[in-house]
């Protein structure tokens, strides 16, 4: 018996490269290059990475989904699909997530759905990252600070700002709203039906006043 089982185990590691199976449970997969490169990750909530940039991983501030995380040809974080959901407080909670990250940064292209109780939003979301890396040991200490100036100023110096461009979606009052904005995140052009039908498309100023609005009437 020994002898078998020792020849299955050798076989299994060098013959065939293909295992098949009918169900597999598993908390966490990684997905490596041959030199252990790390491409791809799909994990439960509790056996979510932290944060990993060129292989070298940093605590997750706040990352409380199970989901797949993409990373690139250096072993960084580029990207994921993550979800969640529950009744909290009697109250439907839910999120599922597809993004992309700038290179060693965070999301710039995003598509989500949310719901918080009766706030509920769907959308696809476009940011502008900095041209510096992120320093996520950094930003991974400031988010849990109370939110201030000093705060906000950090953040930003550690690569951390996030400029939003345009947004596409189901807003929280329920209306279908296209946003777009200049390359500072000032709301420039508007693109909104309400629930109740109706429709206006609103041409803002720098200081965020319609100077211009097209409505059905």
């Amino acid at each position: 018996m020994t002898l078998a089982t020792a020849w299955l185990l050798l076989g299994a590691n060098t013959g065939s490269k293909v295992a098949a199976f009918e169900t597999i449970d598993v908390e966490r997969i990684n997905v490596r290059e041959p030199d252990g490169t790390l491409r791809m990750t799909v994990a439960s909530r509790s056996r979510m990475p932290g944060i990993i940039v060129a292989g070298r991983e940093t605590p997750h501030p706040d990352r409380p989904q199970a989901g797949m995380l993409f990373y690139n040809d250096e072993g960084t974080e580029n990207g994921g699909l993550v979800f969640s959901g529950a009744l909290k407080d009697g109250k439907p909670t839910n999120l599922g997530a597809l993004s992309f990250d700038r290179w060693r940064q965070d999301q710039t292209l995003a598509l989500s759905s949310t719901e918080d109780g009766k706030d509920r939003q769907v959308g696809l979301a476009i940011n502008d990252r900095p041209d510096q890396p992120v320093d996520f040991p950094a930003v991974a200490q400031l988010v849990q600070e109370p939110p201030s100036g000093t705060r906000d100023a950090a953040v930003r110096a550690a690569g951390a700002a996030v400029t939003p461009r345009a947004f596409l979606g189901r807003a929280l009052d329920k209306s279908s709203i296209l946003t777009m904005r200049d390359a500072t995140g000032r709301k420039r052009l508007e693109v909104r039906v309400t629930a109740d039908g109706k429709a206006a498309i609103d041409f803002l100023d720098a200081e965020g006043r319609v100077s211009r609005s097209i409505t059905g009437s």
